[in-house]
């Protein structure tokens, strides 16, 4: 479940200051740099993962890494070295991110460097005021949970069994699609082993809350509040006019089938990352996993402006003035 946790006077501040960037933007590096000159003025100490170290203009004097004020650590390890992690660059960057820190109990803040930034929420010219704040104690913490699925093997009577061929984790989506085929898919949907529905579609998308703004938003589905703990499942293009968003309690277990009259090879992939495939004799579960991924907000932080912003809702139209 996503929970809000309250801002408190007196929430420790944050000692040891993770920084993750992605390579191949200068804004990315600028942003970077101007962080680090932040952390050295008010004698933080810096860690950086060894991927953002390597990238090319980044102000890193490696004379001076004494494993105190400064430390370079496999990004893998930065929930072990860090009170809090500043993640530079989209929502891809965020999503890479959490898929390190989820289960650490490190928050992560993001400095939007990319187009949307549902996650990275902090705009780069405010990065020395909101920073400032978050270091200051002023922010929130929300947590957001994240699903798993698991294609496993099926038996002989085509029940699934332990037998795990492939997993992964998501905070925004999984997604079943078609791959490079034009054909739609022919699949069973199953909710706590109650059968659902069949369907021909393009795929479907299994989003969670945080997830609704991403990929599933631009298939029809629904705004989610990320303090609810609930699934979105919005099909891809289905081959018929009453099929539509259905929004189920997160702790729903989901299961999928690929129908034997399928003509496409399926295939399964969480938030974007490399997809396997789903065969006729196997079974897709979904469900919520058991790792957390804490993000922070600043002070005056709020969703809904999140979503005015971000999706245009407060665009302004002469046109359409009812005040002529």
């Amino acid at each position: 479940m996503s929970n809000f946790i309250n801002n408190h006077p007196k929430r420790p501040q944050f000692r040891r200051i993770g920084l993750m960037g992605r390579a191949g933007k200068s804004s990315v590096v600028e942003t970077l740099n101007e962080l680090i000159g932040l952390l050295n003025a008010r004698q933080l100490s810096v860690v950086i993962d060894t991927e953002t170290a390597a990238i090319d203009g980044i102000l890193i004097d490696f004379d001076k890494i004494d494993g105190v004020m400064l430390k370079i650590v496999p990004r893998q390890k930065m929930g072990e070295h860090c009170d809090l992690v500043i993640v530079v660059g989209g929502d891809g960057s965020m999503l890479q991110a959490a898929s390190v820190m989820a289960g650490t109990d490190v928050p992560v803040l993001g400095i939007n460097r990319g187009r949307l930034g549902f996650l990275a929420d902090i705009n780069p010219e405010d990065v020395s005021e909101k920073v400032g704040q978050v270091l200051d104690g002023q922010y929130w913490l929300v947590e957001r949970f994240l699903l798993k699925f698991q294609i496993v093997q099926n038996d002989e009577q085509g029940s699934p069994t332990d037998e795990v061929i492939h997993e992964d984790v998501a905070l925004n989506d999984i997604v079943l699609h078609a791959g490079k085929s034009v054909h739609t898919i022919d699949f069973k949907l199953k909710i706590n082993q109650h059968d659902v529905y069949r369907q021909h579609a393009d795929g479907l998308i299994v989003a969670t809350p945080t997830g609704s703004t991403a990929y599933a938003l631009s298939a029809g589905g629904p705004i989610i509040h990320p303090t609810l703990d609930a699934i979105c499942l919005v099909p891809m293009h289905p081959h018929t006019l009453s099929s539509r968003p259905l929004v189920v309690a997160g702790s729903c277990q989901i299961a999928i089938n690929i129908h034997k009259d399928n003509r496409t090879q399926p295939m399964v992939g969480a938030d974007g990352k490399a997809s396997a495939p789903l065969e006729n004799d196997q079974t897709l579960l979904i469900a919520k996993h058991d790792k957390t991924l804490l993000l922070l907000h600043p002070d005056s932080y709020s969703f809904y402006e999140a979503c005015r912003t971000k999706l245009n809702w407060n665009l302004y139209s002469e046109e359409f003035a009812l005040d002529k």
